[in-house]
Formats: structure tokens, C-alpha cells, sequence
């Protein structure tokens, strides 16, 4: 799996949320509504999620496994530190 393209497409320095990132992995797939979120000790990528109807979080897409979650989140980070 190879992320083709990121783009930051809203900057912002509200509350915790520092940025909402589409990712495209392998020119073929489109993650939407990625969020890049300040924690207390480091930014991370929080995926898209939805609401269950028990007032839960899912996400809708994630990675499977922690090395791919690492490295998609990695990547996030350095584009947005590149900006």
C-alpha cells in the first residue's frame, strides 16, 4: 500500500484540531475527513468516524494493522510540518 497523495485541505488552530487531511492510497482509493489532532504529548491522526446509534464513536475506515497506522500517520505529520 503506497499513499499517493495528502492533502491538508483545512488548517486550523481551534481547540485541539489542527488540521483535516483526504489521503489517496495507491491512485485509486480516497480517505476523506482525516482529522490531525494536538495531544498532550503529540500530534496523531484521528480517522473518520460516525456516531452508532448507542452515541458511540466508530471509525469508518481504519488501518488493520500498527505499523500501517504508524506510517499513515507519519506521513500525515510530515506533510503538515512541511507546510
Amino acid at each position: 500500500m503506497t499513499i499517493s497523495d495528502i492533502r491538508i485541505r483545512k488548517i486550523t488552530q481551534e481547540g485541539r484540531l489542527r488540521a483535516v487531511v483526504t489521503i489517496t492510497i495507491d491512485e485509486a482509493i480516497a480517505v476523506h475527513d482525516i482529522r490531525l489532532v494536538q495531544g498532550d504529548e503529540r500530534m496523531f491522526v484521528a480517522m473518520p468516524s460516525r456516531r452508532d446509534d448507542e452515541g458511540r464513536y466508530r471509525d469508518i475506515v481504519h488501518p488493520i494493522h500498527a505499523d500501517v497506522r504508524s506510517d499513515i500517520e507519519n506521513q500525515i505529520i510530515n506533510a503538515y510540518n512541511a507546510l
